[in-house]
């Protein structure tokens, strides 16, 4: 929000944490941050829940820190995330769920053997293929994986088609209709405890219908499997709930209550510990990129606005078409511009936003790229050999450097001549 004409995070100003730790610069609210997990527990609290946030939409071990410290677990999908929690937040181990369709040997030890040997919460496994290997390295290890299968409920989500996951020509889950004959046979094997089941349909969903839907059918299959004498005891809903990007009201609240009681009518008296795996939903809007303006050009009757920051540090607009508001840090009376701002990165897709209006900028000033906290850093490269930017974190009024901006030594450590 502006404060006296200035953008600040958290009351703090924007421009001033450009000018003390450089451009490119991710901010974040950790006051925002946490007060979205709390949404979600106290919406929650009349259910057995967890809320495992979903690492990669933004890993930094300050924030992963921070949630756990609020009674969260995390969903991972790599045994480097797992090594992130280990670090941030090692307390919450026994709260971990592991996702992801492609997991390796290492990986899968590493779970296994995680908090004090006794292993992560649950593995959402997403093929029979990979039931095998996970029952050979839990018996290898003298271990019991306790798991979950991630079926896939063939429920329509309008969503992105890169970021849907539902529906049956994904390549996420088993298919709900063959699940119960899967569980059969993980009964059987040593080393495996079926305990759960998983769904995720997608990411970006505004509709609560979607999510009631999936949990319905996975309900009906926990109740199908209880019967068939498993001890089922957590109903793992995903993730994948959405926000609203650009100018549109987003009220939080009200959107979190709507959802909780779309899922919690449907588990009425089911018995079951919930598991809630959100990611955009906590971080997103509670991140800004903050860039410099380099250059302004004109070529014909296109204007176009070149910051320091580029596709390398936010890549969403590129992969995904995603609308981000861009707004002046210092407010001015300036009249509105139509301009392209595009980054200095060698492609012709390296933009942040097409013939947008907004108020005219000037090179040296600063911008803020809103709602960037999700998906933002975490899928940051080093295309161009461009350096990666720093990460502040605001809690409090009180800004702290929570990463620091690579150097060009950074690029090259890992490589031989």
């Amino acid at each position: 929000m502006y404060e006296k004409d200035r953008l600040t995070c958290s009351g703090v100003d924007l421009g001033a944490l450009a000018e003390e730790f450089g451009t490119p610069l991710y901010v974040y609210s950790g006051d925002q941050i946490a007060e979205r997990a709390r949404m979600l527990q106290r919406e929650f609290a009349a259910q057995v829940h967890t809320v495992c946030y979903a690492v990669k939409a933004n890993s930094s071990l300050a924030i992963m820190r921070m949630l756990g410290e609020l009674g969260c677990g995390f969903d991972i999908v790599s045994g480097g995330e797992l090594e992130r929690v280990r670090r941030a937040a090692p307390e919450a181990l026994g709260k971990v769920v592991f996702s992801g369709v492609g997991k390796q040997v290492w990986e899968m030890d590493a779970a296994l053997l995680a908090n004090d040997g006794a292993g992560i919460m649950l593995f959402n496994v997403e093929s029979e293929a990979e039931l095998e290997v996970l029952a050979a390295r839990a018996q290898a290890l003298g271990k019991t994986a306790r798991i979950a299968l991630r079926v896939n409920p063939d429920v329509f989500a309008e969503t992105h088609p890169y970021i849907s996951t539902g529906l049956s020509e994904h390549k996420f889950g088993i298919a709900i209709a063959k699940a119960r004959a899967v569980y059969a046979r993980a009964a059987k094997m040593a080393g495996i405890e079926p305990a759960g089941v998983s769904v995720h349909i997608g990411s970006q969903i505004r509709s609560v219908e979607p999510f009631a839907e999936s949990v319905k059918r996975v309900r009906a299959l926990v109740e199908e499997l209880r019967g068939d004498g498993m001890d089922i005891r957590f109903l793992d809903a995903g993730g994948g709930f959405g926000v609203e990007y650009g100018t549109a009201e987003f009220d939080a609240a009200a959107r979190v209550a709507e959802y909780a009681a779309a899922l919690m009518k449907v588990l009425d008296g089911a018995k079951v510990h919930l598991l809630l795996e959100p990611g955009r939903f906590l971080v997103a809007q509670a991140g800004a990129l903050v860039t410099r303006v380099l250059y302004t050009k004109v070529n014909g009757s296109k204007k176009f606005v070149i910051p320091d920051a580029g596709m390398n540090d936010l890549i969403r607009p590129a992969l995904y078409q995603a609308h981000h508001e861009i707004l002046p840090v210092v407010r001015s009376d300036r009249e509105n511009e139509t301009a392209d701002i595009v980054g200095p990165v060698c492609e012709s897709g390296d933009f942040f936003a097409h013939d947008r209006s907004m108020a005219e900028v000037r090179a040296g000033e600063l911008v803020a790229i809103l709602d960037a906290g999700a998906y933002g850093m975490s899928l940051a490269s080093n295309y161009n050999s461009r350096v990666r930017p720093a990460e502040v974190l605001v809690v409090g009024g009180s800004a702290r450097l929570v990463r620091r901006r690579e150097t060009l030594d950074d690029l090259m450590v890992a490589e031989i001549l």
